[in-house]
């Protein structure tokens, strides 16, 4: 494919060395705008050659000047050409001769960088106001999601943004609601985008590195671990919602700079870069050119991606773990020619095989995430460099084992970024698990200059007569290590032996022994609540530190829970969940220790009918927003979506200052970023469980609707199911959908709260926002960040809601069930939640 392409871009750009120009008279032949009912093939009749080094080739469909900077909008391909970006791209505006030189322009948005599309592929804007991108074959690809709201037409705007408008000419959707990994001047970052790195320079898909603001700071992240956060406090007694880029820099609502950079130049835009880079380009003298890296500065070893995975940075060198003098070899480079892209394991790990398992020790060296933040904000365990090398290779998951000798703390990664070798370092040392071959006696075979080996040869002969010997040592051993199998199992069945599934959980919060549990809650005296799965009480560790403690017992069914808990929230960090400080796993004894929440679960705060213990308007919408976060980080800022399954008051916990965190996983389900759903058994709340759950498998829009229902028992101060109210009232659902119709949603309002009946019409509108959540179809409800930005006022909630609500309340158990069972194949009782978080 593109054979001829590629020969006319050599000859065009690499001998000529001549950007393709026209004058800007000629933009003329090129739209900045559109009508309903267009459409686009990406093929050869607007190629242009557009890089001299990378054979980059723009199939353009608007061309646009700015005052500072031009742009196009079309088919962008690099490289070998095997795939097409739909994007965004900038490069200079028109030189002294007022000609317009499109010469290497770059990326700074894009639609499908996780699908790209081939010659022949279509983007159409439908009669009713959709944009649509479809690959050769006809296969969707990506939607601007705007179908029947009222576009009349798409327009690329001078600053690079392409919008789609309606007949006011206001914004419908446009693409700087959108970022990608890159920022323009006058582009906007606001409370709830983020930047995402691609995986690499030449693979364009998403990456793991992320860029976003917070009220507080502007934070980077790789996965779930921060490598660089910049806190800027308040502005003038308000929070930041939002940072701008502008020439002279990156800057917070106030004008103060998150970055700053000195002299404008003729074009700029800031890209994140897959090694983690946040890279502010100019261009000057014909060229771009790199401003500034503010993050790290240029070259820094910290940056989680500066070498690759399992690549070692040292004195701005890039090398793979390399065996000390008669060592096995354990990694190769990905690329040998460039050393920066990391390095693989030359045997992949394999649990099934962990016997045949070793650890590769490299002084001085460190995870690149862990340096940075002084080791201690990491969760780690005490112990001494044995029992640290143990704990990795007695768990699949860890892949290698950090040990900082001089504070005796072990840490263990679950996956692993750059490393950092600095000699600087002394007391840290990374112990790499690596896979040694099945039979270390047999190697692979290797080239040999001499031929085979004769078959009467000594060897073959000493081979021959050891054979049998060293089959009867084999069974031997064979015999021996069932015989300790055996021996280990029985002492494992002892009632009070240590839980094997959880010997040491990698990167997890600290273990403690039922011993100092039982010191720390003075024998389980001192009780917060019930539950039934266990019991919560208060105590306070050796350093002070006041935890709640979920004992969880009674059921065969919880070990299952307690390892979700565990696995789940001990491995992830946000202000908006409740923090698992440590957890103790006997057979007898599985306990779990929080973060202490003063003010308990969020029920006791609702469903109370005392005017004196009320909670204000601004209290109750700042839980709610709260909650959003919370559920907005799982649902899209983790590795993998992890699906909470379990949202209600219950476990909704408050602290001092009445900040909400989301706590309780036992029932939560992970899911990987390439599922769109997932099919899992029957699980949750009645009440707070979507109607998808009877019929079809489930998505992250399951927690959107439990939010929803939380949100509206928040405003109107009662549960959805309350036997208390009027037969006709009891279904919380059925009275809303009822006032909704009768436009009197006003009388829901919590008439126990004077200051909720003030702020009456903004409840309403929370309310529409919870109707939003509810909806029957689970494709019509906002994602968390959506439901963020409608909080923050950035968006407005969609209208033509259907007031015609599911209500999993007034539906039996047992239907339930026998409605799974006939739709999905197979069916599970609705179990309680485990244990109400710590209160």
């Amino acid at each position: 494919m593109g054979i001829s392409r590629i020969l006319g871009c050599l000859l065009g750009c690499h001998i000529l060395f001549i950007p393709f120009s026209l004058p800007v008279n000629a933009l003329t032949a090129y739209d900045s705008a559109a009508n309903l009912s267009s459409s686009w093939i990406n093929n050869g009749s607007r190629d242009i050659c557009v890089g001299s080094e990378d054979n980059s080739t723009l199939r353009p469909i608007f061309l646009g000047q700015g005052i500072n900077a031009s742009f196009a909008c079309g088919f962008y391909c690099n490289y070998n050409c095997e795939g097409y970006l739909f994007a965004i791209l900038i490069f200079p505006p028109p030189g002294k001769y007022n000609y317009l030189r499109v010469r290497d322009p770059k990326v700074v948005w894009s639609a499908n960088q996780n699908f790209l599309v081939r010659d022949d592929a279509t983007l159409q804007l439908t009669q009713d106001g959709d944009l649509i991108l479809r690959d050769a074959n006809g296969t969707f690809v990506w939607s601007s999601n705007t179908s029947g709201k009222s576009v009349v037409g798409l327009n690329l705007t001078e600053i690079g943004n392409l919008v789609l408008f309606d007949s006011n000419n206001a914004s419908v959707w446009q693409s700087f609601d959108h970022p990608t990994d890159s920022l323009v001047p006058g582009q906007i970052l606001v409370f709830g985008q983020k930047l995402t790195a691609s995986a690499s320079n030449k693979d364009w898909s998403q990456g793991l590195i992320s860029f976003f603001i917070t009220n507080y700071s502007v934070v980077a992240l790789i996965g779930s671990h921060n490598y660089f956060c910049h806190s800027h406090g308040y502005h003038n007694g308000t929070e930041s919602r939002y940072v701008i880029f502008r020439k002279e820099g990156l800057l917070f609502p106030s004008a103060q700079p998150v970055f700053s950079f000195p002299g404008p130049f003729s074009a700029q835009y800031m890209k994140l870069e897959p090694k983690g880079y946040l890279t502010f380009y100019g261009f000057f003298n014909d060229i771009w050119k790199v401003l500034f890296n503010p993050l790290l500065g240029d070259f820094n070893c910290a940056y989680p991606m500066i070498c690759g995975k399992y690549g070692v940075c040292s004195e701005q060198q890039c090398f793979c773990p390399g065996p000390t003098a008669g060592e096995t070899r354990y990694f190769t480079p990905v690329n040998d020619e460039e050393p920066d892209l990391g390095c693989k394991e030359i045997t992949p790990l394999s649990c099934n095989a962990s016997h045949y398992q070793s650890l590769l020790m490299l002084r001085s060296t460190v995870s690149a995430l862990i340096l940075p933040y002084k080791f201690e904000i990491f969760n780690k365990t005490e112990s001494d460099i044995e029992s640290c090398k143990q704990a990795c290779l007695s768990n699949c998951s860890c892949k290698a084992a950090v040990f900082w000798s001089s504070y005796g703390a072990c840490y263990l990664l679950s996956e692993i970024f750059s490393l950092m070798k600095d000699a600087h370092l002394p007391g840290l040392t990374t112990f790499i698990k690596v896979q040694n071959i099945s039979n270390p006696g047999n190697p692979p075979s290797s080239s040999n200059p001499e031929g085979p080996q004769s078959s009467s040869s000594p060897e073959t002969i000493i081979s021959q007569l050891l054979s049998p010997f060293g089959a009867f040592v084999g069974l031997v051993f064979i015999v021996i290590m069932i015989g300790r199998y055996l021996i280990l199992k029985g002492k494992d069945v002892k009632e009070d032996g240590e839980d094997k599934d959880l010997l040491q959980v990698p990167g997890m919060p600290t273990r403690f022994s039922h011993k100092i549990l039982i010191v720390a809650t003075e024998n389980f005296s001192r009780e917060l609540g019930k539950g039934g799965f266990g019991s919560v009480f208060e105590g306070i560790l050796t350093d002070g530190t006041k935890v709640a403690v979920k004992c969880i017992n009674g059921l065969s069914q919880t070990k299952d829970y307690f390892l979700a808990e565990v696995e789940t929230i001990g491995g992830i960090h946000h202000l908006n969940l409740v923090r698992l400080v440590g957890y103790c796993a006997n057979k007898s004894n599985r306990c779990l220790v929080y973060e202490y929440m003063f003010n308990g679960s969020l029920d006791k705060w609702i469903f109370h009918r005392n005017k004196e213990l009320a909670l204000d308007w601004q209290t109750r919408r700042k839980i709610i927003l709260d909650i959003a976060k919370g559920l907005s980080y799982l649902h899209e800022e983790c590795r993998q979506k992890i699906i909470h399954l379990d949202i209600k008051p219950q476990n909704i916990l408050l602290d001092e200052s009445f900040n909400a965190k989301v706590s309780d996983f036992g029932l939560s389900k992970l899911m990987d970023r390439d599922q769109s759903q997932v099919v899992t058994t029957l699980r949750g709340t009645p009440g707070y469980m979507a109607p998808e759950w009877l019929i079809s498998a489930i998505t992250e829009k399951v927690d959107v609707y439990s939010f929803g229902i939380v949100t509206l028992e928040i405003l109107c101060g009662r549960r959805n199911l309350d036997h208390s109210q009027p037969e006709e009232d009891t279904y919380l659902l059925s009275l809303f959908k009822r006032k909704a119709e009768e436009d009197q949603m006003l009388d829901l309002v919590d008439k126990y709260s004077e200051d909720m009946q003030l702020h009456g019409e903004e409840a309403v509108e929370l309310m529409r926002l919870a109707a939003w959540c509810l909806q029957n179809d689970n494709g019509r409800r906002p994602s968390m960040s959506m439901v963020i930005k409608v909080l923050e006022g950035v968006i407005d909630v969609e209208d033509n809601l259907d007031y015609k609500f599911f209500n999993s309340s007034g539906l039996g158990a047992t239907e339930a069930v026998h409605r799974r069972e006939i739709n999905v194949g197979f069916a599970s009782p609705v179990l309680p939640s485990i244990l109400s978080g710590p209160r």
